[in-house]
């Protein structure tokens, strides 16, 4: 979807409109927030290497870590723990230059074979073509539920904070604190929602296959190694294994589930309509072909 306003006048308005929302949310957090907090802010304690400890490097402290994709290996790392409903936040920096065929992924998994799933995925590209951002939400092993977005600004440059908020009432992918997506749990009208336990799993992988251009745009390899960064990570969620019953409350600990969290508010409304207006690109919801005209129940449901 092409911009319908200049961008500097569209990024000053950004501004404006992240300075408010981001002052209401933290003080909304601040309020609630209470001994749910389950990372150490160290990679090194709250993940284990999952895939190629060769191609995953960290700072001597634990705060930052880095992955790498060669031809030999892809490269990943998973929480500690299984969490059932929280927020998880990352700082992320992309891979910079020809990025074709990659893919970073930051995502909740319960990993067996009818997993539930909820995705962040960045589709590298070449140069000169902006990143792909694409989430996704799998129940009971089934996904076909994409939506894609480009970003509002350069991803490889800085950090940027990644958000999943998943609750009883709803996920809500962010991305420096903006909305860009909602699922609700309409499981009373019959539409399936992620009730499984997940780890929280971090990954870098060759996906030439379909990520860039549908798959004809190809890893160059001698643009390899490919890295990409993070920091600052936090996980604010309700740990299964100490006592699963315990996550469906609310409360002080168990912020995320309290009713002030079962939908958007209105100044998270404003930046989710101004998100999807002018940078999405794609939407299962709005695919008629794909689903012979009869979409998914969800598509029809209100998102907040």
């Amino acid at each position: 979807m092409k911009t319908l306003m200049s961008s500097s006048k569209q990024t000053s308005m950004m501004s404006r409109i992240i300075t408010i929302f981001v002052g209401i949310v933290c003080s909304l957090l601040l309020q609630d927030a209470s001994a749910s907090v389950v990372s150490t802010g160290d990679f090194s304690k709250d993940f284990f290497v999952n895939w190629s400890p060769s191609h995953v490097n960290t700072s001597l402290d634990g705060t930052t870590r880095s992955l790498t994709l060669d031809k030999d290996s892809g490269s990943g790392f998973l929480s500690n723990d299984k969490l059932l409903f929280g927020q998880f936040d990352m700082k992320i920096k992309l891979i910079p230059g020809n990025s074709a065929g990659t893919v970073v992924a930051f995502y909740l998994t319960s990993d067996e074979p009818n997993h539930d799933e909820v995705d962040f995925e960045f589709l590298g590209n070449v140069v000169g073509q902006p990143y792909t951002l694409q989430t996704n939400v799998y129940i009971d092993g089934f996904d076909s539920r994409e939506q894609r977005i480009k970003l509002w600004f350069d991803p490889t440059k800085d950090f940027h904070t990644y958000t999943i908020l998943w609750n009883i009432y709803q996920i809500v992918f962010m991305v420096d604190w903006v909305p860009i997506r909602t699922y609700r749990n309409h499981k009373d009208k019959g539409v399936a929602y992620p009730m499984k336990p997940m780890g929280l799993q971090v990954s870098l992988w060759n996906g030439e296959s379909w990520a860039t251009n549908g798959g004809k745009d190809k890893i160059d390899w001698a643009c390899s190694p490919f890295i990409a960064s993070f920091k600052n990570h936090k996980i604010d969620a309700c740990v299964w294994e100490q006592g699963p019953e315990s996550c469906w409350a609310g409360g002080p600990d168990k912020w995320w589930n309290n009713e002030r969290f079962n939908s958007l508010t209105w100044a998270q409304r404003r930046l989710f309509r101004w998100a999807r207006k002018y940078y999405l690109t794609y939407d299962y919801c709005q695919d008629n072909q794909r689903f012979n005209n009869t979409l998914p129940q969800e598509c029809l449901l209100p998102k907040y």
